[in-house]
């Protein structure tokens, strides 16, 4: 059975119906693809059994994936609770808690041929036997010693920590009385045409030295994001992970989301307000690997190396001291699907940012690994097969059930049809992240003074992407704010930043240059980089520090674990000119829409000057990168005749420039040939300065 993807996420010039049906269908989208037609077939197939099998065996993968309604803990209409669980390897399984005092003996579980034990406990009085938040744990025993070991159940939806305890997790038996549950208000937003996306982290959401909370996030945080202009929020470190300093990638329990926040309904209210805002949800998902924790996560769970992982070396990524799924597996295929609907479903997220992407496509998982843009390194032995596959099934799933789904892969490799359907052969990814722009920029401002920036190489790296598969766009992310690096406006400024950011100080030369390309690095980013947009919660207004989680290492501080949302309020401080430039931007592309424009042509890009000029959704952009040079009456080339008007200035003085450009200014094309464009219109571009034109009738 094929299946054709429901996305958007593809380019096609004919219909999808007369291109071929076996995964070659991408071909016609990237012709140098055609050597490697039969691995592309080979996958394509691959993914076409898996379908049938699971279509057979359960009905479609709609049904496969609601694992979570046979699986874990779910209470029938009468309040008697069904407990299942898959642990195959092991011998005996009892189910142990507050509700039975913790006897070892007296709820032993029944098993069936799959490896499946289940228990039901019958209501009492009317009322289900295990009391809501009540502790629960299984405890199973396993054949090499036949000795008792207590696990967190793998499908359970909420853990807590009593770290002042110990640092396992204890599970936790979640049915709030109907009354108390919560129920959603407000419909999932459409599928934006453009993404700008905050992405944010909900326990650094708050200026103090603290683990901020949901319910703070949704009260302080949303209505700056919706202020500044997001549509898109993607929450990171929400699966429950053991360690707050792993930024949320140790995950031990999947289907729980971390109660160092808050309880899950608070959650529940975060993203449902987000919805009432217009602004979609998206979750940093972790399925390219799991926390290695045996007493609180999925590792050796039923006493066995393989259950849920590859065994021996295959099954352990050296790098990150963690477990690595079998993507090959019937029931893993199944939790894992199960836990992408689950967050779709119980928590109304509307999307997932997929971590980790290179480590699931290959076998070497990018370890050690350079990637030269040679077709030949997406194909053949170095690929894990059964990690494309996984992803492959896992798109189909979410873009068939849900029609305003966005999923992101976060993949270094360039791997081609990533962004493109299934029907053609493709991942079926909605956008990938374009990885190259910020090592670009932090390289450059490691390692280049201002005047040896390359403006053809800056062009090329932006627009350096596949035809066809749309891409997010980022000056800066969460890597670039953790610490061991620096965020832009701190390499720009350095301890400046803490003497003279005031208005009331002199604007001293390197802060007026780190102002002054901080905006003109984020709008070159958002205007020419990709179909989408991407900003980490704080580097909009520059914050000043790195990102560092309480550890060991720094005494266990919360100091750099903190988001300084005062700087932006403080009305004598320079972040506010940055923050609000942020705003402009955002809510410029909502009027035009560039992120969703076919990409821009540019016109100029001239070293000697430091000038770029490109076009793009009918507006004029000019950038002068140069350190000291202004120009007067500078010529561009436009296709469009017109009265053109600004729309963005990086110079106003509403964003901590100097005033030098008057916004109200009007600029007549001239019907002449420039830089192969039919008109021409001269602008006044100070050194360090860019403005977006507009014409006069779209404002």
């Amino acid at each position: 059975m094929e299946i054709n993807n429901a996305s958007d996420n593809s380019v096609v010039g004919d219909s999808a119906g007369s291109l071929p049906s076996d995964g070659t269908g991408i071909v016609s989208l990237d012709p140098w693809l055609s050597p490697f037609k039969d691995g592309l077939r080979t996958r394509y197939k691959k993914a076409q059994d898996w379908i049938k099998t699971i279509g057979d065996n359960e009905g479609g993968l709609a049904s496969f994936s609601k694992g979570f309604d046979k699986f874990g803990f779910n209470v029938n209409a009468n309040n008697d609770i069904v407990y299942r669980e898959w642990a195959p390897n092991a011998l005996r399984a009892y189910l142990i808690g507050d509700f039975n005092g913790w006897n070892r003996d007296s709820h032993q579980m029944t098993k069936d041929n799959f490896g499946v034990f289940e228990i039901i406990l019958p209501a009492v009085n009317g009322q289900p036997a295990i009391p809501h938040d009540s502790k629960i744990k299984i405890s199973l025993v396993v054949p090499n010693d036949h000795a008792r070991q207590e696990r967190i159940p793998a499908w359970i939806t909420r853990v807590t920590q009593e770290l002042s305890v110990s640092p396992v997790y204890d599970a936790r038996f979640w049915n709030p009385p109907k009354e108390q549950k919560y129920v959603f208000k407000h419909p999932r937003p459409p599928k934006p045409a453009s993404a700008r996306i905050y992405e944010a982290h909900v326990g650094i959401s708050s200026p103090e030295g603290k683990v901020a909370t949901y319910k703070e996030f949704t009260a302080n945080v949303l209505p700056r994001i919706k202020h500044l202009g997001y549509n898109v929020i993607q929450l990171m470190a929400v699966m429950e992970h053991a360690y707050y300093a792993s930024f949320g990638y140790q995950v031990n329990s999947f289907f729980a989301a971390s109660s160092r926040y808050g309880y899950p309904d608070d959650l529940k209210e975060l993203i449902d307000t987000a919805h009432s805002m217009g602004i979609s949800v998206l979750l940093d998902v972790v399925h390219s690997h799991a926390s290695k924790n045996v007493l609180d996560g999925l590792n050796m769970f039923d006493g066995s190396d393989h259950q849920y992982f590859h065994e021996g070396a295959k099954g352990r990524h050296e790098l990150w001291d963690s477990r690595l799924f079998n993507y090959g597996s019937y029931e893993v295929l199944r939790f894992l699907l199960s836990n992408l609907r689950f967050w779709m479903d119980e928590y109304q997220f509307d999307g997932f940012r997929f971590d980790g992407v290179t480590s699931m496509l290959y076998t070497h998982h990018g370890i050690g690994t350079g990637f030269s843009g040679g077709y030949h390194e997406y194909f053949g032995d170095n690929v894990d097969e059964e990690g494309v596959v996984y992803l492959m099934l896992a798109n189909e799933l979410l873009h068939s059930l849900y029609p305003s789904v966005i999923t992101i892969a976060e993949d270094v490799s360039g791997m081609p049809g990533l962004c493109v359907a299934l029907s053609l052969g493709g991942i079926g990814f909605d956008y990938r992240l374009a990885m190259a722009i910020p090592d670009l920029y932090i390289k450059w401002l490691k390692e280049k003074q201002d005047i040896d920036w390359d403006m053809g190489a800056l062009t090329f790296t932006l627009t350096n992407r596949r035809h066809g598969e749309k891409t997010i766009a980022y000056a800066e992310s969460h890597d670039q704010a953790l610490v061991g690096d620096k965020s832009l406006l701190m390499w720009l400024c350095d301890a400046q930043l803490y003497t003279n950011m005031s208005v009331l100080t002199e604007l001293t030369p390197a802060i007026d240059r780190g102002l002054s390309l901080h905006k003109m690095i984020r709008l070159v980013t958002h205007g020419l980089g990709g179909e989408g947009y991407l900003n980490f919660e704080g580097n909009e207004f520059g914050h000043p520090e790195w990102l560092d989680f309480p550890r060991e290492g720094n005494g266990n501080s919360f100091h750099y674990a903190r988001r300084q949302f005062n700087l932006v309020d403080d009305q004598l401080l320079r972040y506010r000119f940055l923050n609000e430039f942020d705003s402009k931007m955002q809510w410029t592309e909502e009027k035009y829409g560039w992120l969703h424009s076919p990409q821009a042509y540019i016109s100029l890009k001239h070293d000697g000057d430091k000038v770029i000029v490109f076009e793009r959704a009918g507006l004029l952009w000019i950038f002068n990168f140069h350190p000291s040079s202004s120009f007067t009456d500078y010529r561009v080339g436009v296709e469009q005749e017109g009265t053109y008007r600004i729309v963005i200035n990086t110079d106003s003085k509403d964003f901590g420039g100097h005033g030098n450009v008057d916004d109200t200014t009007r600029f007549f094309t001239t019907p002449f040939n420039w830089n192969d464009r039919k008109n021409f219109l001269q602008v006044y571009i100070p050194s360090r300065t860019a403005i977006v034109l507009a014409l006069e009738n779209t404002l």
